[in-house]
C-alpha cells in the first residue's frame, strides 16, 4: 500500500464517518499527537490537557517546546499500554524491541538513538520517579492516565540520560469511592490478555490502587522445525513452534496514597513482573555482490525488505525475564513553596538461550554432534540462499536445523537505588523556581557467551564446563555506577506577553568495570586460525581463552584489569514564549544533551585490532576503531516553534529543531573466529536538522480527525571508527514518518454509543548502521556492499470499532489491518558481509472487552 492510497483511505474513511447523524452533544475525543490536545463535555466548554513536562503542571497550549500526548481519552480508544503503542502514535520517534528478549529496546526520537547493550536516550519517568534500567522502557507500568513524549534534550528538566527526550507516564489515583475495571482481550495467535484495575479509599486519608495484566500471546512467527517430527527424531524431543517471538507475561502493580494533612502526601508503589516466551527473531542475509555475480542469484545481495522469514533453528529460543522494585514520594508544602523527596529501588534480570550465528566459521563441523545432526537435516528448507547454496559453501548456516551454529546465551541484571530532592516555588506567579539534587546507584552485570550445541539445548550459566554446553567464547563484566546532580530552573514572566526560562543541571557520573571471565578456562572447539588450528579442521581440543582479551597475543599484559573513569556535563537549557494572545504560542528553545559513557565488553578492543584490523593473512584490513572506553555523548539541540488554535476546534504546531552532535554512540555487532562479540562506538559529529507539524480538527462534536508528520535530515560529518562513511545519515533515523486518523465517539442513546478509529503511520526510508552505501572488506576475503540494507518505506493501518452500554464496552479491532511486511531490525555486520534482520509486527485481529463498576 503506497501513500496515495493510505491518503485516499483516510480520506474516504473521514468523509463516511463525517456523514453519520449525530446532532446529540458527545464527549470529544483528545488525539494522542495533537500538541494541543482537549477534552470537551459540550460544544462549547474547553478543558486544557494539563501536562507536567517542565516538572511542573502547566498548559499544554503554553509549554515552549514540542510534546506529544497521550490523554486518558486516547489511551482508552487506542488500548495503549507500552512505549512501542506511544511510539507508534507519536511522529518523529521509531522503537525497536523485543527482537531478542523483551528487555532489548532502543528508541530513537529526531535521529538520536539509545545502541544495545548501553545507556538509554530518554528519561523514563513514571509519577515523578525517575527509571534508569532500559529493560524498564517497554514495560506496562500501571494504569495509566496519561503519556507525554517530550523531543529534544531534557537533562536539564528530567536528569540522567535524557539527551533525546522523555517519557513521561501519569498513572492513575485513588478514586474517592470503591471503583474498578476489568479488562480481557482475545485475538489470534493464541493471544489472549487479561486485566484488572481497584481502587477507593482505606480511611479519609488514605487511599490505594491495585491492578494488574496477564498476557501471552504465539507471536507472529514460528519456527517450523523444532515442533517437526524430523527434530522429534534428531534431538529425541519435540520442541516449541511458537519459540521466536511468543511471549507469556505477568505484571502486578500496587499504590497507597497517604494525605495526612492538606500540605503533605506521601505516594508509596511497589511492582513485580515476569516474562517467559521466545527470544532472538532473526535471520541472516548477506550482501555480497561478488557471490550475486558468481552465482547469477540475487540472493545474494537481496533488500532486506524483500525477504521472507523463515525460522528452522535447530535451539527452542527462550527468554526469561523478572523485575520488581518500590519507591516512595514525598511532597509537603509550605508557605514559600513545595519540597519533593523521592527515593526508589529497582531490580531487572534478562536472560535468553538461542541459536548461534557461528555455523559459517564452522568451529564445530568436526564435532561428532554436528557431524550427525548436520547429516540429518540436509533437506530441511532454510531461510535464503542456505538451502540452495549450503553444499557449495561447504558450511553450516547461522540459526540452523543442525547443532553446528553453537548456541548463544545473554544475561543482563541491573540493581539501581535512586534519591532525589526538589524544593519548588512560585506555582501561579511571575517566577517559579526550582533547585535540588539527586544520586543515583547502578549495579549492572552483563555476559554473553557462545556454548557448544550437543542437542541437548542450552544453559541460563554465563559461564560453564558442563559437557552438555560447556562455554566457548565469552564477555561478561560487572559496571557500577555512581551518579551526582545538582540542578536548577527559573521561569519569568518579563511582560504579560513574554516569558523566560532557564534550567541548569550538573551531572557527574562515575563507572567502573570489572571483569569476570576465568582466566584459567580455555575453549575446546573454537580456535584462532593464526596460532592454532584453521577453521573447521579442529578434530581434539582447541585450548584457546574464552575470550581473546586474556590472550598475549592481542593483550600483551595477558590480564584484564578492573577499569573506571568519571564522566561530567553541565546541561543548561533556555526557553523563551511569546504569546500574542490566548490562543497562539511562539517558542524557542535551546539545551545540552548529555549521555554518559562507559566501558565496551573487555576484549573488545583487542578483539577489533587483533582479527580485523591487520592486514591478510591474518586480518582483512578493516581499518575500524572500536576501543574499550565509551566516549561519552553530547548534543546541543536549538528547535523553534509556533502552536496555537485559529478557530474554536481547530489545533495546529509547526517546529524546527537541529541539533550537532558529538561522539554519538552506536551499537555494533561483530561475528568471526573468536565468536561474536556486541559493543557501541562513537561517531564523532552528526549534524540533524528538520520540521514537524501537526493539524488537529475536530469536525463535530462526535468526529475528530487529527495528522502529524515529521522530517528529518541527518549528515555523519566525522567519524574516526569508521572514516569512509562521513556524509552518510545518522543510524536508525527514518526519513520521514507520518502519523494520522480519526477517532468517533458517537452517542446513540442515552445509554449507547458507537466510538471508533482509525489509526495509519507510514514510516520513511531507514538506515540501520553508519555502513550504507559503502564497500567494506569481509572475513570471507570478498567485498561487501550494504545499498540493500536501508528499510523500504512501508505503512501500517490500525482500526478499531465498537459499542459502550453504560459500564460495558466491547470493540473490535486490527493492527496492521492490511498485514503490512516489513523488517522491524537490521543488524548490520559489515565485516562479516551481511545483515541480521528481524519481523515486524504482522496483523493481528481480535476483541476487547471491559467493565467498569
Amino acid at each position: 500500500m503506497n501513500l496515495k492510497t493510505i491518503s485516499r483511505l483516510m480520506c474516504g474513511c473521514t468523509w463516511a464517518l463525517a456523514l453519520i447523524p449525530g446532532n446529540v452533544s458527545a464527549q470529544a475525543v483528545a488525539s494522542s499527537n495533537d500538541a494541543q490536545a482537549e477534552q470537551t463535555s459540550s460544544g462549547s466548554e474547553v478543558e486544557e490537557i494539563i501536562v507536567t513536562a517542565r516538572q511542573q503542571n502547566e498548559s499544554l497550549k503554553n509549554v515552549p517546546a514540542s510534546v506529544a500526548v497521550l490523554s486518558a481519552d486516547t489511551i482508552e480508544n487506542t488500548k495503549a499500554r507500552v512505549a512501542v503503542d506511544f511510539v507508534n502514535l507519536t511522529s518523529g520517534v521509531t522503537i525497536q524491541t523485543a527482537t531478542t528478549d523483551p528487555s532489548d529496546v532502543s528508541i530513537n526520537i529526531r535521529g538520536l538513538n539509545s545502541p544495545r547493550d548501553a545507556e538509554n536516550n530518554i528519561a523514563l519517568v513514571v509519577d515523578g520517579v525517575l527509571k534508569t534500567s532500559i529493560a524498564s522502557t517497554n514495560e506496562p507500568q500501571g494504569a495509566l492516565a496519561q503519556v507525554e513524549i517530550l523531543k529534544g534534550p531534557q537533562g536539564a528538566i528530567y536528569g540522567r540520560n535524557a539527551s533525546a527526550g522523555a517519557i513521561v507516564i501519569t498513572t492513575k489515583k485513588p478514586t474517592p469511592e470503591l471503583s474498578g475495571q476489568i479488562k480481557g482481550r482475545v485475538a489470534n495467535d493464541n493471544t489472549y490478555l487479561m486485566s484488572g484495575l481497584l481502587s477507593g479509599p482505606i480511611t479519609d486519608s488514605v487511599g490505594f490502587v491495585l491492578n494488574g495484566e496477564w498476557t501471552k500471546s504465539d507471536g507472529y512467527y514460528r519456527n517450523t522445525f523444532v515442533g517437526s517430527d524430523l527434530h522429534q527424531s534428531v534431538y529425541g524431543y519435540r520442541g516449541n513452534p511458537a519459540s521466536v517471538d511468543s511471549y507469556n507475561k505477568l505484571n502486578l502493580f500496587g499504590r497507597i496514597l497517604l494525605a495526612p494533612s492538606d500540605d503533605t502526601e506521601i505516594d508509596l508503589k511497589a511492582n513485580y513482573g515476569r516474562s517467559h516466551g521466545g527470544a532472538l527473531s532473526f535471520n541472516a542475509v548477506f550482501q555480497i555482490p561478488t557471490l550475486a555475480q558468481a552465482f547469477n542469484d540475487p540472493i545474494f545481495n537481496a533488500k532486506v525488505s524483500d525477504h521472507k522469514f523463515i525460522f528452522t533453528d535447530d535451539t527452542e529460543a527462550k527468554h526469561w525475564q523478572r523485575t520488581y522494585g518500590a519507591s516512595m514520594r514525598l511532597r509537603q508544602n509550605f508557605d514559600f513553596g513545595s519540597l519533593i523527596g523521592v527515593v526508589a529501588y529497582n531490580n531487572n534480570k534478562n536472560e535468553y538461550i538461542a541459536g548461534g550465528t557461528s555455523g559459517a566459521f564452522g568451529f564445530f563441523n568436526n564435532e561428532p554432534t554436528c557431524l550427525r545432526s548436520r547429516a540429518a537435516t540436509a533437506g530441511v528448507v532454510n531461510q535464503a540462499p542456505f538451502t540452495k547454496y549450503n553444499a557449495a559453501f561447504g558450511f553450516a548456516m547461522p540459526y540452523s536445523p543442525s547443532t553446528c551454529d553453537g548456541i548463544q546465551g545473554n544475561r543482563r541484571t541491573q540493581t539501581d537505588v535512586i534519591s532525589e530532592i526538589r524544593l519548588m516555588g512560585g506555582e501561579g506567579s511571575s517566577f517559579n523556581w526550582q533547585l535540588g539534587g539527586s544520586y543515583i546507584f547502578i549495579d549492572r552485570r552483563v555476559c554473553v557467551n557462545l556454548t557448544l550445541d550437543t542437542g541437548l539445548g542450552g544453559t541460563r550459566q554465563c559461564f560453564t564446563m558442563d559437557p552438555r554446553f560447556p562455554t566457548e567464547n565469552l564477555t561478561d563484566d560487572n559496571y557500577r555506577t555512581n551518579v551526582y546532580a545538582a540542578f536548577a530552573a527559573g521561569d519569568w514572566d518579563a511582560t504579560d506577553k513574554l516569558r523566560l526560562g532557564v534550567a541548569l543541571r550538573y551531572d557527574i557520573e562515575a563507572r567502573d568495570r570489572i571483569n569476570n571471565v576465568p582466566v584459567n578456562a580455555r575453549t575446546r572447539w573454537v580456535g584462532n586460525p593464526r596460532t592454532g588450528y584453521p577453521i573447521g579442521t579442529a578434530t581434539t581440543p582447541s585450548n584457546y581463552f574464552l575470550n581473546p582479551g586474556l590472550d598475549p597475543a592481542y593483550n600483551p599484559s595477558g590480564v584484564i584489569a578492573p577499569i573506571s573513569s568519571t564522566f561530567k556535563q553541565l546541561q543548561p537549557k533556555i526557553t523563551i514564549t511569546y504569546k500574542p494572545n490566548n490562543d497562539l504560542t511562539i517558542f524557542g528553545n535551546w539545551g545540552i544533551g548529555f549521555k554518559a559513557g562507559g566501558f565496551n565488553p573487555a576484549g573488545t578492543e583487542a578483539i577489533i585490532n587483533g582479527y580485523f584490523n591487520p592486514p591478510p593473512p591474518v586480518g582483512i584490513s578493516a581499518g575500524i576503531s572500536v576501543p574499550d572506553l565509551i566516549k561519552k555523548e553530547t548534543n546541543s539541540a536549538f528547535e523553534i516553534g509556533v502552536k496555537g488554535r485559529p478557530f474554536n476546534g481547530l489545533n495546529f504546531e509547526v517546529a524546527s529543531f537541529l541539533t550537532n552532535v558529538k561522539n554519538m554512540q552506536f551499537f555494533e555487532f561483530f561475528v568471526g573466529d573468536f565468536g561474536l562479540l556486541r559493543s557501541t562506538s562513537n561517531i564523532d559529529k552528526v549534524k540533524i536538522y528538520g520540521i514537524e507539524g501537526s493539524i488537529d480538527y475536530r469536525i463535530s462534536p462526535i468526529f475528530k480527525m487529527f495528522v502529524n508528520g515529521n522530517y528529518t535530515k541527518s549528515e555523519i560529518k566525522k567519524n574516526s571508527g569508521r572514516p569512509y562513511t562521513v556524509g552518510n545519515k545518522s543510524p536508525a533515523t527514518p526519513d520521514f514518518s507520518i502519523n494520522g486518523g480519526v477517532q468517533m465517539n458517537a452517542p446513540v442513546t442515552d445509554l449507547v454509543n458507537l466510538v471508533g478509529r482509525v489509526d495509519f503511520r507510514v514510516v520513511g526510508p531507514t538506515p540501520f548502521h553508519t555502513v550504507q552505501r559503502n564497500t567494506t572488506p569481509t572475513i570471507f576475503g570478498l567485498p561487501a556492499t550494504y545499498d540493500n540494507s536501508t528499510r523500504d518505506t512501508f505503512a501500517t493501518v490500525n482500526a478499531r470499532l465498537g459499542v459502550d452500554v453504560g459500564s460495558f464496552s466491547i470493540s473490535a479491532f486490527s493492527t496492521n489491518l492490511f498485514n503490512k511486511h516489513y523488517v522491524e531490525d537490521v543488524v548490520i555486520a559489515p565485516e562479516f558481509g551481511g545483515d541480521f534482520i528481524a519481523g515486524g509486527a504482522l496483523r493481528r485481529f481480535g476483541v476487547d472487552l471491559s467493565y467498569k463498576f
